[in-house]
């Protein structure tokens, strides 16, 4: 489908669905074909229950898509939380998986809490004091955790550390120690996923590549009788294998209750005194707040008909979600970046058919859990290997390498700091380092959080925007307060003559605002950087005034 602008855009509420359930039933169908798996294989990967990212996924569809401020957006557990929960099920539970468990999700009622707060306040422009070298740099850090973790599991093989840089060092002994009949079916299904990547066909992208990926393992598991436990010789007469003795068995397979109202559980807040509890709670609240605006505004600029999401009420509405989770065993979600770009090429027009996924998901566990069961794991770690190499991919690398090497830096150093630390201590360092460089350039201290700007009306329907000083990510939310209720169809001049110094963030913001509002109808520009020199020959590279 076209992403080209289109001027009429489909009503919403009963008579959106009235008009368009035709199209939003369809895509909302498609999406919970790719979700279902999905679903399962971030919950297994966070420690949680597999039945808990279902949970996620009904209440994101039922009940987020009734209240959020979204159109096309799909909410639902994402592989970028996954670090956040498991890091949370771990440090809580101290070796007890269960105990762990039920300690996260009291912390996700809390972090729920919190993010519907942020909704009502208005706080979601705080996202942008996170520079965008330090978010993908996060995003790939997350990326690179999901494969190391996930490659074992893939092989059939568990590995030995619990830290992550001893998993990363064991890759080698489990690809020496692979199960064969494991391996074929999770080396299958990321074949398949990197085939069905680079296919162009229409018709064919139609059929979602994670579905695929279930049915192929789940023909091979019957093919391998994973459903009983029993030894198999591989290879008797190869004398170059270590031992050709391998075991298979239902623990090979997607572990779930009989019933779905066995995968129902209640938080434990006993842990609510202390500080490794309120430090779960900060991370999967910021994590999950940032992500969720990220991938809420990248969504808004795929929605064919260009319409912009109420990203406070969002936010609001998926904390809402969040809070209703918690409390019944579920994962925290987010708006879903994969999912909602499927749903708008599938040619969803509203949010029902974010409430269609949820409500297929749910007669479908309520109908056929047995089938679940049937699912290898080893498939949905090559579903998870594929999202994690899309995070961390050499393409990430070179497109911020091309913006700057200061980017690159910053970029490169929090992924370091996040693998060698945590999620909070590297995103911070991040920061750090990114404010350092800035300092270097000659930011003064008292402009890091505050943006010198001057709004002038010069004629009717003409508004000239001065910015002078610095501008960087630090400073940028007092420019976004200004814009977030700018009057639509002006004419627009952002006047940067006087700025000293501005960053890859704001240029890459003030971009993406005048393409978005000349999209609306209005009319907008960018001047004065002619006596600017550029730190790259990246359009939005960080630029500093040259001195005359």
């Amino acid at each position: 489908m076209s992403n080209s602008f289109i001027s009429t855009a489909p009503k919403i509420g009963i008579p959106g669905l009235i008009e368009n359930w035709r199209s939003d039933l369809l895509s909302g169908f498609l999406v919970f074909l790719i979700a279902l798996p999905l679903c399962l294989g971030i919950a297994m990967a966070s420690g949680f229950p597999p039945m808990s990212g279902i949970i996620t996924a009904i209440i994101g569809g039922v009940v987020v898509s009734r209240i959020s401020g979204s159109y096309v957006t799909i909410n639902g557990p994402a592989a970028g939380l996954i670090v956040v929960i498991v890091d949370a099920v771990q440090s809580l539970g101290q070796g007890d998986a269960m105990a762990g468990y039920r300690y996260t999700l009291a912390a996700i009622v809390f972090a729920s809490v919190l993010q519907i707060l942020l909704g009502i306040f208005k706080a979601g422009k705080l996202s942008a004091f996170f520079p965008s070298s330090v978010v993908h740099g996060m995003l790939a850090a997350i990326g690179i955790i999901i494969m190391a973790k996930q490659i074992h599991t893939l092989l059939g093989v568990k590995p030995e550390s619990k830290a992550l840089l001893g998993v990363i060092a064991e890759i080698p002994h489990s690809i020496a120690a692979l199960n064969p009949e494991v391996s074929l079916i999770g080396i299958s299904g990321l074949l398949l996923l990197i085939v069905w990547s680079l296919i162009k066909h229409p018709t064919l992208k139609m059929i979602p590549a994670p579905l695929l990926v279930v049915l192929v393992g789940l023909a091979l598991g019957q093919y391998f009788d994973l459903d009983h436990v029993h030894q198999y010789l591989f290879l008797p007469n190869a004398e170059i294998l270590p031992h050709h003795e391998f075991t298979v068995g239902p623990s090979f397979l997607v572990a779930v209750p009989e019933n779905f109202s066995a995968g129902f559980y209640l938080p434990d807040f006993s842990k609510i005194g202390t500080a490794e509890f309120w430090v779960a709670v900060v991370t999967i609240w910021l994590v999950g707040s940032l992500e969720s605006l990220l991938s809420a505004s990248a969504v808004d600029k795929l929605d064919p008909y260009k319409r912009n999401s109420n990203l406070n009420r969002d936010l609001a509405a998926v904390g809402t979600g969040n809070l209703i989770a918690g409390m019944i065993g579920g994962l925290p979600m987010i708006a879903e970046i994969v999912r909602s770009s499927a749903n708008i090429n599938n040619g969803a027009k509203t949010a029902w058919a974010n409430f269609f996924h949820g409500l297929f998901l749910l007669i479908f566990v309520a109908l056929f859990p047995k089938l679940i069961h049937e699912i290898p794991l080893s498939a949905l770690a090559a579903l998870l290997v594929f999202t994690g190499f899309r995070l961390a991919s050499p393409k990430e690398f070179a497109k911020t390498l091309a913006i700057g090497v200061d980017n690159f830096a910053v970029f490169v150093i929090t992924i370091i700091g996040v693998l060698t630390t945590d999620l909070l201590v590297g995103v911070a360092i991040g920061i750090v380092v990114e404010l350092t460089i800035h300092i270097s350039r000659g930011l003064k201290l008292r402009n890091t959080f505050s943006m010198a700007y001057q709004l002038r009306q010069t004629a009717p329907g003409t508004y000239h925007i001065a910015v002078s000083g610095a501008a960087v990510f630090s400073n940028i939310i007092t420019l976004k307060s200004l814009l977030a209720d700018f009057p639509e169809g002006k004419t627009v001049f952002f006047d940067l003559s006087d700025t000293d110094l501005i960053d890859h963030t704001v240029m890459e913001f003030i971009h993406h605002f005048t393409e978005d509002y000349n999209h609306a109808g209005g009319h907008c520009e960018i001047v004065g950087l002619d006596k600017h020199e550029s730190y790259s020959n990246h359009q939005l590279s960080a630029k500093r005034r040259i001195a005359f």
